[in-house]
């Protein structure tokens, strides 16, 4: 987590890493919190299935795959294809505030896939690709699945 806490320090300081935190990305979870998740569960994944990655270009594209900048939420007819066009904007805001390497652009470009064409290509971005899609569910699924597990303790309960 430290190399995590490390970058995040870094994008911070030299870019607007800071302002995901006011944007919610899935529930009531935030852009900057689902980015660090994906950022750790990238890095898990990783080591789970034992794959040498560079590392620094894994957290840094992670961290910045959903560099969009913007609440998505709100009804506006730019939002509409959101999942469509989000990897290229946040791209584009990276690009600007950062130097961006091959492997970060594959991450943040692709990161989408299949709802994006284009397959990724590195191993890092496919790792990306998989821990945003396992963290989005969580994010998404868990609470709901809370809340009926509840409701259903009440009526067992009664």
């Amino acid at each position: 987590m430290k190399k995590i806490n490390d970058m995040i320090q870094i994008l911070e300081e030299k870019g607007r890493f800071k302002e995901t935190k006011n944007f919610i990305q899935h529930g009531d979870v935030s852009v900057y919190e689902h980015s660090v998740l994906v950022a750790k569960k990238s890095l898990d994944l990783a080591e789970k299935f034992n794959i040498d990655v560079d590392e620094e270009a894994l957290i840094r594209g992670a961290l910045l795959h959903d560099y969009f900048l913007y609440d998505w939420h709100e009804k506006d007819d730019s939002h509409k294809w959101h999942g469509f066009f989000h990897p290229m904007k946040s791209l584009k805001n990276a690009m600007r505030d950062f130097e961006i390497s091959e492997i970060e652009e594959d991450i943040i470009k692709k990161h989408m896939f299949p709802l994006t064409p284009v397959p990724p290509k590195t191993k890092e971005a496919w790792l990306v690709c998989m821990a945003d899609k396992i963290c989005a569910m969580k994010e998404t699924v868990e609470p709901r699945y809370k809340k009926v597990w509840n409701k259903v303790k009440r009526i067992a309960i009664s």
